[in-house]
């Protein structure tokens, strides 16, 4: 046989480096680099989904989702992100990762850019990749965070769409609602799409949430079921934009997915017209874990700013790759900054979706061995 075997764009990507973490060490190893909520899923939304399988409700659904989780998704909207997007504006995937799947497949072909930070979600690299395009990266300011200039600054006659993700993974930097503006005004003037990937909204600790979309038509937002209420298993995300980017998204996922989970979507009816009163809970409990993590970095000599949202800590390190090791050799898990891009080197990611006892462990391992 001539010529590779596989496809050069799949042989291009490597497995996740928080999946390599995670996979590296034991199963008793503190766990500081799996970003997934340890607190159950909600006793009303699971009882949804008990009711949907005791009801049958278990066939194919319509492709974009149930009408009643479009109209309940285009209600929050409204209430909670000050736009407005009709039902038929909304499709359900399995999961924000699908989301971003199909907003990337539908705006970049082989030799089209789609703009990130550096570092970034992981999935944002891939994705594009995977599509034929290319990447350009947008460094990140001082405190984390994008600055509109620096988006300007790399637009080129190839490029496709900008990805924002605020609060951020893997910093938890959150962006203004001044730099939000200018963001949906690039993309406006621009006439490019801006990919606004919003999973972790919720979970503000200083400053608050804004979406893009309520300055610009040119925004595709992008969220989940997820983080927001624990859960992470189901598999149930939502993106919504303009039709004229839903009627391209819905083709790849009539033929990737078919429909999203039928009990899941049930369940999110439940999720988004429920009592915000658990979420409240978890992200005040999120406040206290991360206060507990940042004091307990900077009291060992390194440098944490306080992330104003996520479940996320950056501190910085002399070398990515060897603290990681160190820490993962001695039973605590967390992420090189590399993994997120070449930028993210100098850097580790902490997540405290985990116990205060943990986090305490953790500090105390880590001031033994360092």
């Amino acid at each position: 046989m001539t010529g590779p075997k596989f496809a050069q764009r799949v042989l291009d990507i490597e497995i996740s480096g928080i999946r390599k973490m995670f996979e590296a060490a034991g199963s008793d190893a503190i766990n500081l680099g799996l970003g997934q909520p340890d607190f159950e899923t909600p006793e009303h939304i699971k009882q949804a989904a008990i009711d949907a399988i005791n009801e049958g409700f278990t066939a194919y659904t319509y492709g974009a989702g149930i009408q009643e989780l479009r109209e309940a998704v285009s209600s929050k909207f409204k209430r909670e992100n000050n736009f407005s997007v009709s039902p038929d504006e909304v499709i359900v995937t399995s999961g924000a990762s699908e989301a971003l799947e199909i907003a990337i497949a539908s705006l970049a072909g082989p030799g089209d850019e789609v703009m990130v930070a550096n570092p970034c979600f992981v999935s944002y690299n891939a994705l594009a990749g995977i599509m034929g395009g290319k990447v350009s990266s947008i460094p990140l300011a001082d405190d984390l965070s994008i600055r509109p200039e620096d988006v300007v600054e790399r637009i080129t006659p190839k490029t496709k769409a900008f990805i924002l993700n605020s609060p951020a993974n893997p910093t938890g930097a959150v962006q203004s609602k001044s730099d939000m503006k200018a963001f949906a005004e690039i993309a406006d003037d621009h006439n490019i799409a801006l990919i606004s990937d919003e999973v972790y909204e919720h979970f503000i600790y200083e400053g608050e949430h804004v979406s893009p979309a309520s300055y610009s038509d040119n925004v595709i937002t992008v969220n989940a079921l997820s983080k927001t209420y624990s859960m992470t298993g189901w598999r149930l995300g939502y993106v919504a934009a303009r039709s004229e980017y839903t009627e391209q998204m819905i083709k790849v996922h009539q033929y990737v997915q078919a429909c999203a989970n039928s009990i899941a979507q049930k369940a999110a009816v439940a999720a988004l017209n429920g009592p915000m009163e658990p979420v409240i809970r978890m992200r005040d409990e999120f406040r206290q874990r991360r206060d507990i993590l940042v004091k307990g970095l900077n009291s060992l000599g390194l440098e944490c700013d306080l992330p104003k949202g996520a479940f996320y800590a950056f501190p910085r390190v002399r070398d990515s790759a060897e603290f990681a090791g160190t820490l993962i050799s001695n039973g605590v898990i967390v992420v090189p900054g590399t993994a997120f891009g070449d930028r993210g080197e100098g850097y580790v990611r902490f997540s405290y979706a985990t116990s205060r006892e943990n986090i305490k462990r953790a500090l105390q391992i880590m001031e033994d061995i360092l």
